[in-house]
């Protein structure tokens, strides 16, 4: 690459930092960390509120991670007698999520995070990532958690071959 101009930051770049952007990127980060606690305690309670519902109509369901140390937003657990793929299909219209990291969520090989937890390739497959964000509401997780269970119900009706 090459550049033209003076030789601010070691040649890496020309031209004079905009002093202006640099404050704003400061200040944004200030308002960010202020609210961090608030956002945390909100995203759990969705969360967790999600991760109920879930345990409650799906017998068998497991949570693959630790129950505590774990991102506030996201919750990744395995649906018994069922592939991920297969319950997200049938949610489609209604929740917005994946079987596996954005990077690899087209990918059927296991996970390298969940074999290197130990868990088998059946309750890989099954596995499936949901996450809540900051706008988020209440409503938007029970009807997420619905139309999960209702999913996962019918497909325990489909015969496997």
């Amino acid at each position: 690459c090459v550049t033209h101009g003076a030789d601010q930051e070691q040649g890496l770049r020309p031209g004079t930092e905009i002093v202006a952007l640099i404050v704003a990127l400061g200040a944004a980060a200030e308002l960010a960390r202020a609210a961090l606690p608030a956002l945390t305690t909100h995203l759990q309670a969705l969360r967790d509120r999600l991760h109920g519902q879930l345990q409650a109509g799906v017998p068998g369901l497991r949570l693959n991670g630790h129950p505590d140390q774990r991102l506030p937003n996201t919750l990744h657990v395995s649906f018994p007698g069922v592939s991920g793929r297969s319950l997200l299909a049938a949610t489609s219209d209604t929740v917005a999520a994946s079987v596996g990291s954005a990077c690899h969520s087209e990918q059927d090989a296991v996970s390298g995070v969940l074999a290197a937890m130990g868990v088998g390739a059946a309750r890989a497959s099954a596995a499936v990532r949901l996450s809540v964000g900051r706008a988020t509401l209440e409503d938007e997780v029970d009807r997420a958690a619905a139309a999960l269970v209702a999913a996962w119900q019918s497909l325990q009706l489909v015969p496997l071959n």
